[in-house]
């Protein structure tokens, strides 16, 4: 097993890790990232369909993988979906869950594109349920050593970085998500001091979501899924609990609100 680049230091091993969304793109990369590494101890992976590769993942790493089902719909399904980590403490929570478009929808390019729906279905998944996720695993993680909790978010999302406009039910997700994890790290320091709540970007990764948009990407800035997981965890481990709240890029740069 090769040595990683990340080590999360700062983490007391073994680590817990919890993933929500292992069966995406960037949720896959992150959990072969960490069954690289032996200083997870072991790995409760959440997805909402459960592809047979994770499966046979699973059976590969039975020690150390067990996989849950999730619904981020609502809060109902979210609770009984952390009502199996019952006895579990994590002291590393990634959410790497997200939703941009959908089999009818694209991300609007003007106000006249707006719906309801899509936009409902946007801040439900991207923004409530990382929100509900902190509500319900929070209180299970570690109050006495360092601790991180982390839920992907776009650069998008930045209201002074917005020269574009558009993509109004995305942004508007991403930045009520950056204002939730805000608010939830204000909270949290009173009680779990060494926590750190953070946003990462992840930049475009070579995934389904990004794949219609991907022809206008620079080259050089379409990221692999793993390169993607390598350098959000190296981020995670520089962070201290004074940069909880914010949000950081790939490539450890803060993101402006």
């Amino acid at each position: 097993m090769t040595q990683p680049a990340w080590q999360l230091s700062r983490l007391e091993q073994p680590i817990e890790a919890v993933i929500i969304g292992a069966s995406g793109g960037i949720g896959q990369a992150m959990l072969r990232a960490l069954l690289n590494n032996p200083a997870v101890e072991h790995i409760h992976a959440f997805t909402r369909k459960r592809p047979s590769h994770l499966s046979q993942l699973a059976m590969e790493h039975s020690q150390r993988l067990s996989l849950h089902s999730i619904n981020l719909s609502d809060e109902a399904g979210i609770a009984a979906a952390m009502a199996q980590l019952e006895s579990v403490s994590p002291n590393l929570v990634l959410i790497t869950s997200g939703l941009l478009y959908t089999e009818t929808r694209m991300p609007e390019k003007s106000w006249r594109q707006l719906d309801e729906d899509y936009f409902h279905q946007q801040m439900q998944i991207n923004a409530l349920a990382p929100a509900l996720l902190a509500k319900h695993l929070i209180p299970k993680m570690p109050k006495d050593r360092p601790a991180l909790f982390a839920a992907l978010s776009a650069r998008v999302g930045s209201i002074g970085d917005n020269r574009l406009g558009g993509w109004y039910s995305y942004r508007a997700s991403k930045a009520a998500l950056n204002m939730l994890l805000k608010c939830t790290a204000i909270e949290a320091k009173r009680r779990w001091p060494q926590l750190v709540v953070t946003g990462l970007h992840p930049g475009t990764v070579d995934t389904s979501l990004s794949a219609p948009f991907q022809a206008r990407v620079p080259e050089g800035k379409l990221f692999t899924p793993d390169y993607c997981a390598e350098s959000l965890l190296k981020v995670l481990d520089g962070l201290t609990p004074e940069d909880s709240g914010q949000v950081f890029a790939w490539d450890g740069q803060p993101i402006t609100p």
